[in-house]
């Protein structure tokens, strides 16, 4: 792995921290994920003018279905991962949000018949996340019990995690396709699909907050007062996202890239605790340490 694409990554994960930061510090809503998702979209216009007639022209509708569906399921992480915010520390949601996707698809690869996919290092990586996870909530070791779980952070970065697993699967099988297609480069393709994603998203977004009136009332709110906060974290979500594609071209192994931006895990946790001065007790931190440890493994497994 290239110090390029080192530094490429690391500061992906940085901007991926970062944003989750900036969002929590605003107790957003899924109206501020709708603003920022529109921004996102046309940050990657560019690719979408460049590459999308191509891309658009040819691809079969079942591609069509796979961006309908990836879009409701980012759709789902926003709101989830708004609601966690809300509802508590950062350094609990963020890890758990962000690492438990890996249980999720590893799950769906075995039920796919993929088992030769799931390495014993990637067995013991999954083993030490869901470690991690039953770690991060508890302020003693002694507090182990079903009752610390159960409450709207957890629960909802849990949901945040099956929506970022869902869209994960889904996006692999679509950009399979369209790379066997060879229409464009990998890296357009990605860019352009991106984009599509996006609106798919602000889409199944829009209708969620114009539904209820406490939506409506929150994207009044925010566009009056604090929408550049929303496109400030918009453009930080998709800039990191084409950061890791341009880092793709300076590795031989993407299971690298894929390691290293698992930096943003403990970084996210730091930032909770340090900026927003949320609690630091020791099981939180040997969760996260565990966690990150965990997601190496899967990674590189």
């Amino acid at each position: 792995m290239s110090i390029t694409a080192i530094i490429l990554v690391i500061l992906s994960a940085f901007l991926h921290a970062e944003w989750n930061l900036l969002s929590k510090r605003q107790h957003p809503t899924a109206a501020f994920f709708l603003i920022a998702s529109l921004a996102g979209s046309f940050l990657l216009a560019p690719s979408l003018f460049l590459y999308g007639n191509m891309l658009v022209q040819n691809i079969p509708t079942r591609i069509w279905a796979h961006l309908f569906a990836s879009g409701f399921f980012l759709a789902l992480y926003y709101i989830c991962l708004a609601g966690a915010y809300r509802a508590g520390d950062m350094s609990v949601a963020y890890p758990l949000a962000r690492s438990s996707p890996v249980i999720v698809v590893t799950i769906v690869t075995l039920i796919l018949g993929r088992g030769d996919q799931v390495s014993t290092l990637c067995v013991v990586g999954i083993a030490l996340v869901v470690g991690g996870c039953f770690l991060i909530p508890l302020q003693r070791v002694s507090d182990l019990h079903l009752k610390m779980y159960v409450n709207p952070t957890c629960g909802l970065a849990l949901l945040a995690a099956i929506g970022t697993a869902g869209y994960s699967i889904v996006d692999d099988e679509a950009l399979r396709y369209l790379r066997t297609c060879a229409l464009i480069g990998n890296t357009q393709t990605a860019l352009a699909y991106a984009c599509l994603e996006a609106l798919s998203a602000s889409t199944w977004l829009f209708v969620f907050v114009m539904l209820r009136r406490s939506g409506r009332s929150s994207l009044s709110q925010l566009l009056r007062a604090k929408k550049r906060y929303a496109v400030l974290a918009g453009f930080a979500i998709y800039f990191a996202y084409v950061l890791v594609l341009i880092s793709l071209a300076f590795v031989n192994n993407v299971s690298y890239v894929v390691g290293f931006r698992q930096l943003s895990v403990p970084l996210g946790a730091i930032l909770g605790i340090v900026v927003l001065k949320e609690a630091h007790y020791a099981p939180k931190i040997a969760g996260i340490i565990v966690m990150f440890v965990g997601l190496i493994l899967v990674a590189v497994g």
